[in-house]
């Protein structure tokens, strides 16, 4: 059910301008093989469609997939650590895991064959982006059980390019490596990006000067505004990538560097649908909701209608013949209530970033009094601003009427040092939630 590549890939794959009749003829062949493959292999699957009264059998169109039963993470965790395996362990290559620190981690496991569809992929991602064989790629996500790390790294090479795989961390190693190998691409999460753009600064050096010009950034929501402020310090073009390891890791949907318009879905490996979060209903393209994946080739870990927990929306092809995401706006289970009042950190980050007062970092910190919820907003105050007292509590006040004004709640706003806020060298943490369960 894949094809694999042996050589660095020079242009596009067919399939990437294919007219939407043969992709989805392509699509339905291979939903049909997921449905089966699953199906006949997983315990899970087989209970599943048996208690929805469906078969793979009954799949006669795309459309069809809507009748069958959903995937969830806690499925995941309820048959850790194999039991949603679809091929003998013995078969398994390869095995990554969440970082379990909301219960039992999430184990994902690969075929030979996975692992290469997953460096294609990533491989077409990363040329999607403007890499080209024979560039230098600094890879400053995560390796180890975190499928950011090793899946970059796999698709950088499959492209052809040179891999500097640094891992996070070691932030002034980072500058100088930069420095002294000079890639032309870098693979991180946005919000360490940001991190290595103020160590530049902090050692007196100019990110935008660096020999960098393009930047690859996922792993975790952010929006067009921090995009463009990443823009002006690194001096780079900025684009995302999408994934998410129960479906494969990073690699699912990229971004094209010539339109910057949303990350392509790479339809001929997943199916992509939009439901409504609260009662499951498929939305039509346009429409804002819950982003659910089916995998059409994967062998080890089919994943059938997977609810990401991702907000977003299905937009029409641009620069490729496929559909593109809208932006991440935050998780269905991100949102906070705040007295009544329905809050996505991914609103406060907008404002922040809008009001340019302030570093492009924060911390919500939500607690309850008596019985108020509420929430404080932690920014930083950057060094080269003027330091009186007058100023930070001016771009304070500001900040406060405008999250009230956009977002209909009182907040307090503690405007602190630069350094204050931990950084990160994977995921920023941006909700420090202290109330009571």
């Amino acid at each position: 059910m894949t094809e694999g590549r042996t050589a660095p890939r020079v242009g596009l794959d067919a399939i990437e301008t294919a007219s939407r009749d043969e992709l989805e003829a392509l699509q339905l062949q291979r939903l049909k093989w997921s449905l089966a493959h699953a199906y006949a292999n997983v315990a899970h699957y087989r209970a599943a469609f048996d208690a929805a009264g469906v078969h793979p059998a009954d799949l006669r169109s795309l459309a069809d997939l809507a009748a069958y039963p959903f995937l969830v993470k806690n499925d995941l965790r309820e048959h850790y650590p194999f039991g949603l395996f679809a091929v003998p362990r013995e078969k398994v290559v390869r095995i990554h895991a969440s970082s379990g620190r909301t219960g039992k981690p999430t184990v994902v496991g690969y075929t030979r064959a996975d692992i290469d569809t997953w460096a294609g992929l990533v491989a077409r991602s990363i040329h999607a982006a403007g890499g080209r064989p024979g560039q230098i790629v600094h890879i400053a996500y995560g390796y180890g059980l975190f499928t950011g790390g090793l899946g970059a790294h796999y698709g950088a090479e499959r492209l052809g390019l040179s891999v500097v795989p640094i891992s996070g961390g070691q932030t002034e190693k980072q500058v100088q490596l930069i420095q002294d190998f000079r890639p032309d691409i870098i693979m991180v999460t946005p919000s360490y990006m940001l991190t290595i753009a103020e160590e530049f600064e902090r050692q007196g050096l100019d990110c935008a000067a660096s020999s960098l010009r393009t930047g690859i950034f996922g792993a975790e929501p952010w929006s067009d505004t921090l995009r463009k402020e990443i823009e002006r310090r690194a001096g780079l073009d900025a684009v995302d990538i999408y994934g998410l390891s129960e479906v494969m890791g990073p690699g699912v949907a990229s971004e094209c560097v010539e339109s910057k318009d949303g990350p392509v879905v790479w339809e001929d490996h997943f199916y992509a649908e939009i439901v409504d979060p609260a009662t499951g209903a498929v939305l039509p393209d346009g429409e804002e909701g819950e982003l659910v994946l089916t995998s059409l080739t994967k062998e080890a870990l089919p994943v059938i209608r997977y609810r990401t927990r991702d907000r977003t929306r299905l937009l029409p092809p641009t620069s490729r013949g496929m559909r593109r995401l809208g932006r991440i706006n935050g998780r269905t289970d991100d949102m906070l209530i705040i007295r009544g009042v329905n809050v996505f950190p991914s609103q406060i980050e907008e404002l922040i970033l809008k009001d340019g007062a302030f570093l492009p970092l924060y911390l919500l910190e939500v607690t309850r009094e008596g019985h108020l919820d509420s929430m404080t907003v932690h920014v930083e105050w950057p060094a080269t601003a003027a330091s009186d007292g007058a100023a930070r509590a001016a771009a304070a006040n500001r900040l406060v009427k405008h999250i009230k004004g956009s977002v209909g709640i009182s907040v307090r706003v503690v405007v602190g040092d630069p350094l204050t806020l931990d950084r990160s060298a994977g995921k920023a943490r941006r909700v420090l939630d202290r109330r009571p369960r």
